[in-house]
């Protein structure tokens, strides 16, 4: 009786832990935040992307530059390099994208300054990511 209570015990124990792996896994290359899956059209809109140009003008131009090395990460080539969940959390979640996520951590321990939160909308966000993805097609 004694064993197939310990065997109970460890099967629960077992289980509990898929289960909790299971719910807290995530793709580390998407980044931490609200932004869990996004479908991108393979054509540029080009009306999202002037709204996110003025935006990125406002709010990251003075941080981001797409040439040059500035306070923040250089843009040039990101949506090549990040999926565009990982870009939009990264906007929308700073904070918590710089403490949990591997590749913002290993930015901020480059560029020393951490990435300022803007109070940027989802739908900002997106349009953000529209221009970002317009510049890497020039």
């Amino acid at each position: 009786m004694e064993t197939k209570i310990r065997s109970l015990i460890v099967i629960v124990f077992i289980a509990t832990g898929v289960i909790i792996y299971g719910c807290t896994e995530t793709d580390s290359t998407k980044g931490v935040g609200p932004i869990k899956n996004i479908s991108i059209d393979s054509n540029i809109n080009t009306s999202l992307s002037a709204q996110g140009k003025q935006i990125f003008d406002l709010k990251c131009a003075i941080c981001h530059t797409f040439d040059k090395r500035s306070v923040g990460p250089l843009l040039k080539g990101v949506t090549q390099k990040r999926k565009p969940e990982w870009i939009m959390n990264m906007i929308l979640n700073p904070a918590e994208m710089t403490s949990k996520d591997v590749v913002a951590k290993e930015l901020l321990k480059e560029y020393k300054t951490p990435m300022v939160f803007q109070d940027i909308k989802e739908d900002e966000a997106r349009s953000i990511l529209e221009y970002l993805r317009e510049k890497d097609k020039e």
